[in-house]
């Protein structure tokens, strides 16, 4: 009897404890929680491109869900900028900016230490920095670039049957040397398979106007017309691979063209043959976690979020699962 009292006082105790802790939970729940937090968030592209667009959708629901203050940079992929405005956005003493990782840390670190000495929170999304991160903090929004550019590289491999001796071209600015990990990590990949690899190089322009790589690509395949294989370094360029293989005479399924992310124009290629493998990188997540960490970290002292948002492969069997959303700019 004595035993059974102590297990139901416990049991009592157990009880009121949850039933108090429910109870305070929700007197504490706030609405717009984050209304007094001024973010400078930056979208990486311009106004308007598939990329940004998605990445821009993702931050604006963040802004809604948690009453942020944001000021959305837009900066045209060009990295040279991007060094600028973030400049001009740790003079202006927000309480965090959601940075793009692409001007790489030797860029980024200087300022980022300005940053850490005024007190303004860091993250980052789409390209990593992690020397900047392990000095001044912040967390990582993005896939992992490496392994994402490999695993492409290897399942555009395994799909097409291509084997040694193919040649294939991989598309990049490779001038940018953080930002084009991934594409080198594609590139072994496919030289790891026995494929003979061609790089063509891009701009930051053609990235925000993908109709500008025109004379780039096309050039490529007349100097080279046993390619059988493209790798394109983002959504912007694979939604345009259409274009690019009508405009060198290719039919659909001539070329297997391969890239990262989903579009409306992506999807659109894929059921016309197009386009048979893209990386799926979840851009909506790049711009929804970032400003949820700068709020966490601001009003409540939570660690930066880090989130891997490498998702998987779409292909012409599975678009349709993706299909609806991308048409929305979620995916």
């Amino acid at each position: 009897m004595l035993q059974f009292s102590k297990r139901l006082l416990m049991t009592s105790v157990a009880l009121f404890a949850a039933y108090g802790a429910t109870g305070a939970s929700a007197e504490v729940l706030r609405d717009k929680w984050c209304k007094d937090v001024h973010i400078r968030f930056f979208v990486g592209g311009a106004e308007g491109d598939g990329f940004a667009s998605i990445v821009y959708n993702g931050a604006k629901q963040a802004q809604k869900d948690t009453g942020a203050q944001v000021d959305f940079i837009f900066s045209g992929w060009s990295s040279e900028k991007m060094v600028q405005q973030l400049r001009e956005a740790v003079a202006s003493g927000p309480d965090g900016i959601a940075m793009m990782g692409h001007p790489g840390p030797d860029s980024i670190m200087p300022l980022a230490e300005e940053a850490s000495k005024a007190g303004i929170l860091m993250m980052y999304q789409n390209v990593d920095v992690p020397t900047v991160r392990a000095k001044f903090g912040g967390g990582y929004v993005g896939s992992n670039l490496e392994g994402q550019g490999y695993a492409l590289g290897a399942e555009a491999v395994r799909m097409s049957g291509l084997g040694a001796g193919t040649k294939a071209i991989v598309v990049a600015d490779w001038s940018q040397e953080n930002r084009v990990i991934r594409e080198l990590a594609t590139v072994k990949a496919l030289e790891d398979a026995g494929l003979t690899v061609i790089k063509l190089t891009t701009t930051p322009e053609m990235a925000g106007d993908p109709n500008l790589a025109i004379p780039v690509i096309t050039a490529g395949l007349l100097a080279n017309p046993d390619v059988k294989l493209i790798a394109y370094p983002g959504g912007q360029m694979l939604g345009n691979a259409p274009t690019y293989m009508e405009a060198a005479g290719k039919k659909p399924g001539d070329i297997f063209n391969i890239g990262f992310d989903t579009s409306p124009q992506i999807v659109q290629a894929f059921k016309d043959g197009w386009v048979q493998l893209t990386a799926d990188q979840q851009p909506f997540m790049q711009g929804y976690y970032p400003i949820l960490s700068l709020c966490q970290s601001k009003v409540y002292g939570l660690g930066a979020i880090s989130v891997d948002t490498g998702a998987g492969f779409v292909n012409a069997q599975n678009v349709g699962s993706v299909a609806d959303l991308a048409t929305e700019g979620l995916r």
